[in-house]
């Protein structure tokens, strides 16, 4: 099923429980034909299946958060071949707002919640009063009935919700919620494998800013699965199909104060086939995707491509590529320096035109096609390297219009785009230390018919560096760094202000002396500007002690920004002022399993 927003604006956290993750796949473009229905980059999470065998668990606290995670057998597994009921239920709260008005208090700034809401008094409340404006809430749970043959069902549900306040400057909300189930059938003596997924979900996020105008979007979807696996003694066959439903209501003002409500339901229905067979040294894994999107009455055909050729024991080439259509476009508002807000709808279903031209276009979709290649060698028994030079060609992009200035006008406008670069890593790993480095170039730009400007996803630089050390008589200490930097995101400039006085009553408009709203007049180069590098480091320590039994004791010392960086969170156009992300937060934390 689709998450909407996995990661808590507080930017730490994601909404998925290290502790319930078997699998995370990042698919950053080559999908096959199991894919579809996204342009540009998909994350595959699988979670894993409650203890089988006796109850265990976990509970966690630090001035960041609690957690807890609870799971057991109902019916117990009792050896090989026979069948088991268990459950995996999570949950965690965060607990900054409070606990940061007596350990953090430094982090927050009273003189600019005064500022930013017109409200002298809030100069005068001691910052022990207010806290750090991040709260979230998550709840996971799974039920899981396994057979003797492997054959299994889950059931799972989740309701996950995030909160930030800025007094009197920005309040966002979002709550994303679903349930669902997915079955794994072995027959017996066979070699295929058949599974299907059943799920619906519902995500609501709103914006309020200091304009009064509040920003909304919604995405309630559902969707349903049938994928086949048949086994060979060389190669592997999958197929399936998939069926999608979503209703989109989406509703914002653009830089121009022009007003877009939309509200659509549609559906789409598609079918692939996969195909792997290894051939000596050369692994190769063609595939067909079919993707039918009711409301465009358009039938996209996607073939796809992937192979792996095992060159020596050490050195391996890889290549993916393939064709990618998607209906669901996310939209941002230009005035918007940070965007925190990103709202998504269905892709139009009346005319739209060729980028900077009145010729309609061939169709309603977004479509791409992408060609990675690379490398991966084995430099010694403990250093590897991975490079992927990358290329995604957006044939057509469909975007909201941005200069709307009626509400007559185009609500869409069509664009084009490239995203190129070449990602590097390199892993070090031995014993008890773990070395970990990537570099990412890339570019990413489109072209409105009228002018070229990079996306606000367009970060150049991308550099994450991560060690971990154990050490100790039982290995029961553990160190661990953390670096990243990355070049700032663009945002279009401002480029001067004025008094917005819409003339609505002209009898008694006082155009000499009356105090209008605030406008903007934003660069007609858009996204011309860059936000400042973010970077950085954040270190823990960690003593482990082990009781009789499985129970373990672990406490942890970090400090998070250990150098105090100031990176951008937050900015208000109007008065140029800015929030920060957080300080320095050194924590304690400690979790105990059982």
């Amino acid at each position: 099923m689709t998450i909407y927003n996995p990661f808590h604006s507080i930017g730490f956290f994601s909404v998925f429980e290290t502790e319930t993750i078997r699998s995370v796949d990042v698919l950053t473009g080559g999908f096959n034909a199991d894919q579809g229905g996204r342009i540009s980059a998909v994350v595959d999470i699988k979670t894993r299946e409650g203890n089988k065998k006796k109850l265990s668990g976990l509970v966690s606290a630090s001035p960041f958060q609690a957690k807890a995670l609870i799971e057991g057998p109902i019916k117990k597994l009792e050896g090989p071949g026979t069948g088991s009921t268990s459950f995996l239920l999570t949950g965690k709260h965060s607990y900054l707002d409070q606990t940061s008005k007596a350990l953090y208090s430094y982090a927050v700034d009273t003189t600019f919640f005064s500022f930013a809401s017109g409200d002298t008094s809030l100069q005068d409340i001691k910052k022990s009063d207010i806290g750090l404006p991040y709260t979230y809430t998550d709840v996971f749970g799974k039920l899981s009935f396994v057979g003797g043959n492997g054959s299994k069902l889950n059931l799972f549900g989740f309701n996950f919700t995030d909160r930030f306040d800025f007094i009197g400057l920005a309040k966002l909300d979002w709550q994303t919620l679903g349930a669902g189930a997915n079955f794994t059938l072995i027959p017996p003596n066979s070699n295929v494998i058949m599974d299907g997924t059943i799920a619906i979900s519902d995500y609501q996020v709103t914006l309020q800013e200091a304009d009064g105008q509040p920003r909304r979007s919604g995405v309630n979807s559902y969707n349903a699965s049938l994928n086949f696996t048949y086994f060979g003694s060389n190669n592997q066959i999958n197929y399936g199909f998939e069926f999608t439903g979503f209703n989109t209501n989406f509703e914002f003002r653009n830089a121009l104060g022009v007003r877009f409500q939309q509200e659509d339901f549609t559906t789409e229905l598609a079918g692939y086939f996969k195909y792997k067979q290894k051939l000596g040294n050369l692994i190769i894994e063609p595939g067909l995707r079919l993707h039918y999107y009711a409301s465009q009455s358009e039938m996209s055909v996607e073939p796809r491509l992937g192979l792996k050729y095992n060159i020596t024991e050490f050195l391996r080439f890889k290549f993916a590529g393939g064709f990618y259509s998607q209906n669901l476009i996310s939209t941002v508002n230009d005035l918007d320096v940070v965007n925190f807000f990103i709202g998504f709808l269905a892709g139009p279903e009346s005319t739209i035109f060729k980028p900077g031209t009145r010729t309609p276009t061939d169709h309603n979709l977004q479509k791409a096609y992408h060609a990675i290649a690379g490398f991966e060698i084995d430099l010694s028994n403990n250093i590897s390297l991975n490079v992927e030079p990358y290329l995604k060609r957006f044939t057509q992009l469909i975007n909201i219009n941005r200069n709307k200035v009626n509400e007559t006008d185009p609500n869409f406008i069509t664009e084009t785009g490239d995203a190129y670069g070449i990602d590097l890593s390199v892993r070090y790993e031995k014993s008890n230390l773990y070395l970990w480095a990537t570099y990412s170039l890339g570019k990413v730009n489109r072209d409105d018919g009228v002018q070229q400007y990079p996306t606000i996803f367009d970060r150049r630089h991308n550099v994450n560096l991560l060690a971990s050390y154990t050490f100790g008589k039982n290995k029961n200490w553990e160190a661990g760094v953390r670096w990243n930097l990355g070049s700032g995101f663009p945002f279009t400039e401002t480029q001067g202000f004025y008094e917005d006085n819409t003339y609505s009553d002209l009898l008694f408009t006082d155009i000499l002396t009356g105090n209008f709203d605030l406008g903007t007049l934003l660069s007609d180069k858009l996204n011309g500007g860059r936000l400042s590098y973010y970077h950085r480091l954040d270190a823990s320590l960690k003593r482990s002690f082990d009781f009789k039994g499985s129970s373990k004791l672990e406490a942890t010392l970090s400090v998070t920004n250990v150098y105090n960086r100031d990176n951008v969170f937050y900015v208000d156009r109007v008065t140029n002022s800015r929030v920060d992300q957080l300080p320095i937060l050194p924590s304690v934390g400690l979790q105990f399993s059982f």
